[in-house]
């Protein structure tokens, strides 16, 4: 009997640690989830405070989209007159999955048509207390924290200018480099000395060779901020941004070329040479 008793308090040890195996202790279950109503004829929208990489609705009787990069619109699918007679529109409840640059957030949304659509929330802030960390590879800086460290710096008046160039009575300046981590933030400006407004038509980063003879093959290879602080269309007298970029290299023989023109046929071009020395003296952001 003893033995009898022993084998069966044994299995029941295996079968609770292989339950446990399966359902770990920190797994997120469905009653621990926020709940968000979502009767017919009802959008609810859910922001982020970052941009938006990846969202999951586990049924399709739900649907969504990204009318924005950081806005998640969902509603529900609404079935014909055959299909509602046959399965009924009672909805369905499921779990939306939104995952940002360095976050996971999850929800329990519940379409149920008795729920009073007046009394539904319609947007939804996602707020630090609903979201998981994560870190998602090549993606170092989120860009709330781009934003905050470039306003941070575009805060602080320009020492002096590493380099500048003038053409057309305006002055372009390179006022710092900084970085921080796998990022390289370009501080630039310019000076218009003009009646006339500079409407912005590009703003181009490339690296170009040193000197370019008509024989050789020019190579020139563009690169694109990964952030840009302002969005700026024009300036009557001054401009001042910050671009952020990966870290990038050049050897010496070429030079960082950063070219501003104007939204004119005749439009003034500026072009501002960057050499791989300031890049490489670049000061070091403070993170605190």
């Amino acid at each position: 009997m003893r033995k009898l008793l022993f084998f069966l308090a044994a299995t029941l040890m295996a079968a609770g640690h292989s339950y446990a195996q399966k359902f770990p202790v920190n797994a997120t279950k469905l009653l621990d989830l926020p709940v968000v109503y979502l009767p017919p004829n009802v959008t609810v929208h859910f922001i982020s405070p970052e941009p938006i990489q990846y969202v999951d609705i586990s049924t399709k009787q739900i649907t969504g989209d990204l009318p924005v990069k950081n806005i998640l619109r969902i509603r529900r699918v609404v079935l014909d007159s055959l299909k509602a007679h046959v399965f009924g529109d009672t909805g369905a409840d499921a779990v939306v999955t939104i995952v940002g640059e360095k976050f996971i957030a999850q929800y329990h949304v519940i379409s149920s048509p008795d729920v009073v659509a007046g009394s539904v929330q319609t947007d939804i802030e996602i707020s630090p207390a609903e979201l998981r960390p994560l870190d998602v590879p090549g993606v170092s800086l989120s860009q709330p924290e781009l934003h905050q460290y470039a306003l941070r710096l575009i805060e602080q008046k320009p020492e002096k200018h590493l380099q500048h160039s003038s053409a057309y009575g305006i002055k372009a300046n390179l006022n710092h480099v900084y970085t921080l981590g796998d990022y390289i933030f370009l501080d630039i400006g310019y000076e218009n000395k003009t009646n006339l407004r500079y409407d912005i038509d590009e703003l181009r980063f490339k690296i170009d060779d040193k000197k370019v003879t008509k024989a050789s093959n020019v190579q020139s290879v563009e690169i694109k901020p990964e952030f840009t602080l302002f969005d700026t269309p024009f300036f009557k007298k001054h401009y001042r941004n910050v671009f952020v970029f990966k870290k990038f290299t050049f050897p010496g023989n070429k030079l960082l070329h950063i070219e501003v023109s104007e939204k004119q046929l005749s439009g003034r071009i500026i072009t501002l040479q960057v050499a791989y020395s300031d890049i490489l003296e670049a000061d070091t952001i403070p993170v605190h």
